[in-house]
């Protein structure tokens, strides 16, 4: 490629970019991070290459260029959005300003149905009056989040990155290589964070390693007035081996129609089998609906092995940031995305200088792993408890007729933290647990001598 087709913004004035200036809205340098092998960027600040514009990218764009960082995020199809249920926690709205009229339905009640179609109701007791479930279509949120961080600064490029190039040195840029309209283009930058889903090219590119992917399958269908009226506030829960082997089935409200699906890990060439069982159980609720969007996603089942290498980060799903049990994945996302995008305005003084893999490891890593790591492992221990059979899932509803089990999951799901329980409480939880089990694999097993 010649030189003179090469966009490099590290010798290239910012007034030729079109890049909007901001004073940083909410982002200050908590404390002073470089070293003296770190240059400082004279007459120009460091430069960040955001890749995907979904939660995560659009929140670490957000949170750089109110950090006065020189910021390009790119999105390769801004019209779409990822599958998604589309529900986040409580504490997101105010944590991330999520205007309410976003928000196509406030759940205040949810059932949770086992395979032998024992219902528990979860939340009519149990949630205090202020409380609910806040549900929203993705393409909303991400269209809202990316233009904010527009607003905020950051330079959105509509493309798609097909390459790459590795930088040989510690100060030298990284090329991004990207089409537009069916042109090649290329962009030097200091620093990526990658945001580009679970088939992160950009974690392919660094090397980052393998991890688990689930598939996530939905139809968003359109119902009868009176049957849309039944999920105005409700959403369901199905557990059970005929619509997952390892997961749960879902019906959640959107503004004018329901998300039913499902999703699995070990099972995925039998991903609409499931999406049929699903549709099965619910079909006296969804009679008389039409089906007006189909959609499937593959969903990371753990992190990634390498999350940051050299001056790359991977936040989102691209980091594998999505709960097990839960499948919960947009609050972590847009979360571990501001968290790297501050991270990197401190460690570079607010883009005075360059930056190296310890400061974004530290930084970043360090804190989201010190805030986070004991969540998605209590989560991954619930899954393999309470998801590997269908007496375990018997189990599992009936645990949550509890108003105090349904009282501490509140807790630690609205508000992003792990509940602190009542000792005795949690003790008689326990005993409950083992009981439940050990009837259900009792249950269980009389139930398929009877079968046969």
């Amino acid at each position: 490629m010649a030189a003179s087709q090469l966009q490099n913004p590290l010798k290239t004035p910012s007034s030729q970019l079109s890049i909007k200036k901001h004073k940083p809205c909410f982002l200050k340098p908590r404390r002073l991070t470089v070293s003296a092998a770190h240059p400082h960027l004279n007459g120009r600040k460091l430069r960040v290459a955001v890749i995907g514009g979904g939660p995560a990218g659009s929140s670490a764009a957000e949170a750089l260029a109110s950090g006065g960082i020189e910021t390009f995020l790119f999105e390769r199809s801004p019209s779409t959005a990822k599958p998604c249920g589309g529900a986040i926690p409580l504490c997101m709205v105010d944590e991330f300003s999520i205007p309410h009229h976003l928000i196509d339905r406030h759940v205040t009640k949810m059932k949770i149905i086992s395979p032998s179609n024992l219902t528990v109701d979860f939340g009519s007791k149990s949630l205090r009056a202020h409380e609910s479930i806040p549900m929203l279509r993705r393409e909303v949120l991400d269209a809202f989040l990316r233009n904010r961080a527009e607003s905020a600064g950051a330079q959105l490029i509509p493309s798609l990155v097909t390459h790459l190039e590795i930088p040989s040195s510690s100060l030298s840029p990284y090329i991004i290589h990207h089409t537009v309209n069916n042109s090649r283009k290329t962009l030097a930058v200091d620093v990526i964070v990658g945001a580009d889903g679970a088939n992160s090219k950009v974690a392919k590119f660094i090397k980052a390693g393998n991890y688990t992917c689930a598939i996530a399958f939905q139809e968003r269908i359109r119902l009868p007035d009176e049957k849309m009226e039944y999920y105005q506030n409700l959403a369901e829960m199905y557990v059970g081996n005929d619509v997952s082997p390892d997961f749960y089935a879902w019906v959640f409200p959107k503004c004018d129609h329901v998300a039913v699906g499902t999703g699995t890990v070990c099972g995925k060439q039998d991903i609409k089998m499931y999406q049929q069982g699903i549709k099965q159980r619910v079909k006296n609720k969804i009679k008389g609906g039409k089906v007006i969007k189909v959609e499937a996603h593959p969903i990371p089942e753990h992190p990634r092995p390498v999350r940051v290498r050299g001056r790359v980060a991977l936040v989102g799903d691209a980091a594998g940031y999505v709960t097990k049990c839960s499948g919960e994945g947009i609050y972590f996302a847009a979360k571990s995305g501001r968290m790297c995008g501050e991270g990197i305005v401190r460690a570079s003084e607010g883009g005075e200088w360059m930056i190296s893999e310890d400061d974004l490891k530290r930084e970043y890593l360090m804190e989201w792993d010190k805030k986070y790591v004991s969540t998605f492992r209590f989560l991954d221990l619930l899954q393999r408890v309470f998801y590997g059979s269908n007496e375990a899932r018997e189990a599992l509803v009936e645990v949550c007729g509890s108003e105090y089990v349904q009282r501490m999951t509140f807790d630690s799901y609205l508000y992003k933290k792990l509940a602190k329980g009542d000792g005795w409480e949690d003790l008689k939880m326990v005993f409950a647990t083992f009981g439940s089990l050990m009837r259900c694999k009792i249950v269980g097993r009389d139930m398929a001598a009877f079968n046969l």
